[in-house]
């Protein structure tokens, strides 16, 4: 099993090569755990929902988790709001092909573990639209090792007011 620290992207946070950027495919996006995390920063970060959509299987989901003072403002909102939400990685890449805002999702403190064709990925992130931080929590990601490469089978998260 191979397990290991990713604290570099604490301190550089992700790196965009050009090379990445020119011309990025399935193929190099999902080559390993590492470029699924870069392509999926640069696939929210430059609102390309397609390229996002594609690092995931069929039919994954992402579960949010609301912390106690955000399931309280949700039911603020409405009475029915649950602690845990329930999107598909189509409907997430939706909502980051038409947001009209900057996104940039920070992760920070990446765990990663593996057996060579399952893999989880733990990190703390900020997520930001707009420049402004408006969630911050833990995540995690279950990746599986198909045909074409690594690919998120799911994302869990959690969601409270980020500090500062």
């Amino acid at each position: 099993m191979n397990i290991f620290s990713r604290t570099a992207f604490a301190t550089f946070g992700f790196a965009i090569s050009a090379q990445s950027l020119a011309s990025p495919s399935v193929a190099d996006d999902t080559r390993d755990v590492d470029h699924v995390m870069e392509a999926f920063h640069e696939a929210v970060t430059t609102r390309d929902g397609g390229r996002l959509e594609a690092l995931f299987l069929p039919k994954a989901n992402l579960f949010n988790v609301l912390d106690d003072g955000r399931l309280a403002t949700a039911k603020a909102k409405s009475p029915d709001a649950g602690k845990v939400r329930v999107n598909s990685a189509h409907e997430f890449a939706e909502f980051v092909s038409s947001s009209m805002q900057s996104l940039d999702p920070v992760h920070s403190n990446v765990w990663v573990t593996s057996d060579g064709v399952v893999a989880t990925v733990y990190f703390d992130f900020v997520f930001s639209m707009g420049g402004k931080a408006t969630n911050a929590g833990n995540e995690t990601w279950q990746l599986v090792k198909d045909e074409k490469g690594w690919r998120i089978a799911s994302i869990a998260f959690s969601s409270r007011v980020p500090k500062g």
